[in-house]
């Protein structure tokens, strides 16, 4: 064989600025070999003769080039045989092993109960390399480590760095940059950290108190639930060490999410939380307090503190959190994001967030793989999120990792976003403290999701009364005899001679004389600071709930405003169906015409701006909206530019700021995230448009557990606004209904707004109230389809003025002589104008029509008010399009028969209770919505929907 690296060394193409060349040749080559020149072709096809590798890595040939060209072997035009080519490549191959599988050879697993794969790749007899070439030097490479080492030397060291207590994986990686900087940390101290004697101390100390409070609950409150962390006390000083060396790299604020697991004990050694305060929750001394009615589980508690770090304090949330596990991760991005632009923080260098997982959860539950996805994303990037996997190897009750995922590891979800993984040994305090540091610098570095991978094991049951031993025998026996951590690490202490036996027995002693006087283990939380980027909740939860509120604006700036919003850039093309609408819009301005859905929502939010509220509008077309009408993002049909009228003042001159995003198609995810935003960041108007409203369903956790209850439950309120659409339109089961009926279930104690509107301006005055009035809570929006180009559906400018509000009931529009009313038909939503063509198509002066805009709170004195002047009314009829046992009836009908007059009948009409929420036939459609609107106006009563009342 010739020798190709002599020959690449005398070609003049062979020199270190060279070397991107031949790289990307070779990658050329491993893709399709006949793609490459011959004589190249023949070069590369020599690597891997007399290897049983069948494709050689271009990366390891790349390197070797480089350094061989600055070497003074190269310079000297020193020879090379054949076969020291040949054993030069193999050890660059075997290095390349270790870096790619060696973490499958780590030694991970605290109780050792599955063997260890056996890798022929890491084995040197692979790379046709033997004992003979042991005391061999050779080149390393980019392995960092000296230039030339003993074969021998190479191995220990690459063993060292990839198969000790901790396994990295990161070639997944496709930046070069980001694989060198961990190769660095990783290959250069060889996966083993340098911790002072001070260092080891507080490890030991911050596990005592781990272990040390698990035992004091055991022993005190015997079983009641703490979903303890015995057997993962390591998160402890992970924890402990993310906070303070993020905090020495400029971060000021940090959130963290994460289920039960550990909880009780990262509120008390991590926040700060006295103990004394816990254990009055065991013996049931608090009570609900202020606004918090129903009160949670102790294990569900959020809480926030502040500690102090080398580089200064720095405020610590832990998330409220229910038992859907994941669900908490897009709560604390968005809440993450939020806290970012409160402090302008855009790069994320001074709020981070930290996401803690069970290892069954983070490879089972969608909404982790849907809240990676937005990691880089524009709309929803926070720079990067610390990712903690307590693995205890079992999940739930779960034995065998074949039957929760179909993985390797759990954390194999991670390679999607290329984030690096660093598997650790949770029984090895030190080797986790590598881990961390290396994970939170990388985060600080590159600004994107790492995670941290903590292979340990659950002391005890799923929770304390479980008996785990039913399903895992051979697991449990193997723990019952295997020591704690605390107890490894303290004997390891004690034989470098850092501390004694009896030192070791005095730190736990101590430790529950500490939590019998109630008082912190660890860090103490600092009092009575409060950061200027607080948010004062008190003013927003206590405003009074009053829906008579002026949300009109003056004429003169309302046209300022509309006009501003037809201020288009220099040579800008729109599309043409775009000139037409803006061509409208500005006839709008003039009065020329009345004024359309989509200008007054835009109007709505270019006056909200005007008053200095800020406005994230997110949704999976929101820009142009779904239905074609919003169009607050316009394309040059040119260049493609993107331009947003509702930008020309941001900032400027105390305008607020508007954000619109078109977001990934998740609604799971992105409406936690919208949720977590909301509640940091009260002065932003932050609405979640669904493209269709039972897209929503996908959701539904977000909003039984977060956005109908966290008031009950946590005392935690928000502003969110949902904009679902809403309505029959005769195409199918499937987008016709956003399932009103489910949000108007969960309304009580006045948690939620739940609205219909059916005109332009009622849309304005709606979202303005929604930040006008100083209340948050969160709004649930029916929005409409057809309506939105419905020629009824249009306001005049007059009805956006000052003095106007949102009309939570509009009474009856056309002059009809009161006295000569027999019947009053109430409803909701675009029915109405189906009713109102007919009525008028009739000439009916005998039949009144109420429109009930707000379904909760629901208006009762509005709806009296409405219906007073009828008083030769012989029946009340509510008249809905949806099925009978969807739609608002069922949760409205008890209201309002405490409102008509007593002994006045109350009936339905509609459609009669369907499984599906429409129909997919178009003519079965028309035929049944004709059907309802005659039986509403003439008064026909279908017994069988009435049995009660007829």
């Amino acid at each position: 064989m010739a020798s190709l690296f002599e020959e690449l060394r005398k070609s003049s193409t062979y020199n270190g600025t060279n070397a991107n060349f031949i790289e990307a040749l070779y990658e050329e080559y491993l893709e399709d070999p006949d793609s490459t020149p011959d004589e190249w072709r023949v070069k590369f096809d020599a690597l891997s003769i007399g290897s049983e590798t069948v494709e050689t890595p271009h990366s390891p040939i790349r390197e070797h080039f480089e350094t061989l060209a600055k070497s003074p072997a190269s310079r000297s035009n020193m020879g090379i045989t054949p076969a020291a080519a040949h054993k030069q490549a193999s050890v660059l191959r075997l290095i390349n092993a270790y870096r790619v599988r060696g973490h499958q050879n780590a030694d991970l697993d605290p109780l050792k109960l599955r063997p260890q794969l056996e890798l022929t790749e890491l084995l040197p007899a692979t790379h046709d390399l033997g004992p003979e070439d042991m005391e061999t030097e050779f080149n390393t490479g980019s392995l960092y480590a000296p230039e030339q080492l003993k074969l021998k030397d190479i191995i220990e060291h690459v063993r060292g760095a990839y198969v000790g207590k901790i396994g990295a994986e990161y070639m997944h990686i496709t930046e070069t940059a980001e694989k060198r900087w961990l190769q660095k940390r990783l290959e250069g101290y060889k996966g083993t950290p340098v911790l002072e004697k001070e260092d080891k101390l507080w490890l030991l100390k911050t596990l005592t108190a781990s272990e040390g409070l698990e035992r004091y609950l055991h022993n005190r409150y015997v079983g009641q639930k703490r979903f303890s962390l015995e057997g993962g006390e390591s998160l402890i000083p992970l924890l402990d060490e993310v906070i303070q060396r993020a905090g020495n790299s400029e971060v000021e604020e940090v959130v963290i999410g994460m289920a039960h697991r550990g909880r009780l004990n990262v509120l008390v050694n991590i926040m700060g939380k006295s103990p004394s305060v816990l254990f009055d929750e065991f013996e049931g001394k608090k009570k609900a307090q202020g606004i918090v009615t129903a009160g949670d589980v102790k294990y569900h508690g959020g809480f926030s503190s502040n500690v102090e770090t080398p580089g200064g304090k720095v405020h610590i949330a832990l998330g409220f959190n229910p038992s859907h596990l994941e669900i908490i991760n897009p709560v604390i991005e968005g809440s993450v994001k939020a806290r970012q632009d409160r402090r302008m923080d855009a790069e994320g260098n001074n709020v981070m967030a930290i996401c803690i997982h069970g290892d069954a959860a983070f490879a089972g539950q969608g909404v982790v793989m849907e809240t990676m996805q937005m990691s880089q994303a524009r709309g929803f990037y926070t720079g990067g999120t610390i990712h903690i996997v307590v693995n205890n190897q079992i999940g739930f009750t779960i034995s065998n990792p074949l039957d929760s995922r179909s993985t390797h590891y759990c954390t194999d979800i991670g390679k999607m976003i290329q984030a690096p993984i660093l598997h650790v040994n949770g029984d090895d305090p030190e080797a986790v403290i590598f881990a961390t540091r290396l994970a939170t610098d990388y985060r600080t570095t590159f600004k994107k999701d790492v995670i941290i991978d903590l292979v340990c094991y659950r002391r005890l049951g799923h929770n304390e009364a479980d008996e785990p031993a039913v399903t895992q025998p051979v697991m449990y026996d193997k723990i019952r005899s295997h020591p704690t951590t605390r107890t490894l690490y303290a004997e390891k202490l004690i034989a470098e001679g850092i501390i004694t036996p009896d030192e070791s027995i005095a730190m736990a002693s101590d430790c529950r004389d500490i939590l019998d006087r109630g008082e912190s283990l660890t860090r103490p939380a600092i009092k009575n600071q409060q950061s200027p980027y607080r948010v004062d909740w008190d003013k927003y939860r206590e405003a009074e709930i009053t829906d008579d509120w002026d949300t009109g604006v003056d004429g003169d700036k309302l046209a300022e405003l509309a006009f501003d919003q037809l201020r288009l850039p220099e040579e800008f093309v729109p599309h043409r169906r775009i000139q037409k609408i803006l061509d409208d819009r500005r006839r709008m301005a003039d009065g020329e015409i009345s004024c359309d859905w989509g200008y007054a929502e835009n109007l709505a939010y270019a006056s909200l701006l005007d008053d200095g509220f800020h406005i994230r509008l997110c949704g999976q077309d929101a820009g142009r909206g779904t239905f074609f009408h919003r169009h607050a993002v316009l394309h040059d049909q040119k260049t493609g530019n993107a331009f947003i009228p509702l930008k020309n003042h941001d900032n400027e001159n105390g305008h607020g700021h508007f954000t619109v995003i078109d977001s990934l198609l998740s609604e799971e995810a992105v409406l936690g995230f919208e949720y977590g935003y909301a509640t940091a960041f009260p002065e932003t108007l932050v609405i979640w448009e669904a493209q269709f409203g039972d897209f929503a369903n996908v959701a539904q956790v977000v909003i039984d557990q977060f956005i109908t209850s966290a008031g009950s439950k946590w005392g935690l309120h928000s502003g969110l606004t949902l904009l679902l659409p809403h309505g029959q339109e005769g195409q199918g089961a499937e987008h016709s209904s956003a399932r009103l009926e489910r949000y108007l279930q969960l309304c009580a104690e006045k948690n939620i707004q739940v609205c219909v509107p059916t005109t332009p301006a009622q849309i304005f005055h709606l979202l303005r109230r929604q930040m006008v009035r100083p209340l948050r809570r969160p709004l649930v929006v029916m929005s409409p389809k057809s309506l939105l180009r419905h020629p009824l559906a249009v306001s005049k400018l007059k009805f956006f003025d000052e003095g106007r509000c949102f009309q939570t009931v509009i009474k009856e529009p056309d002059p009809i002589q009161p006295e000569a009313v027999e019947r009053v038909v109430l409803c909701s939503g675009k029915i109405y104008y189906e009713l109102v063509q007919s009525r008028r198509s009739q000439n009916m002066e005998n039949v009144a029509l109420v429109r009930v805009e707000q379904l909760y709170p629901f208006p009762d004195e509005r709806v009296s008010e409405a219906i007073a002047p009828y008083t030769n009314c012989k029946e009340y009829i509510w008249c809905q399009e949806e099925p009978q046992n969807q739609g608002a009836w069922d949760q409205v009908k008890h209201r309002l028969f405490n409102v008509v007059p007593k002994n006045s009948p109350l009936y339905y009409v509609g459609r009669p209770a369907s499984a599906a929420p429409a129909t997919g036939y178009p003519y079965l459609h028309q035929m049944q919505q004709e059907t309802l609107v005659d039986d509403a106006l003439a008064g026909y009563i279908n017994p069988q929907m009435n049995k009660r009342h007829v």
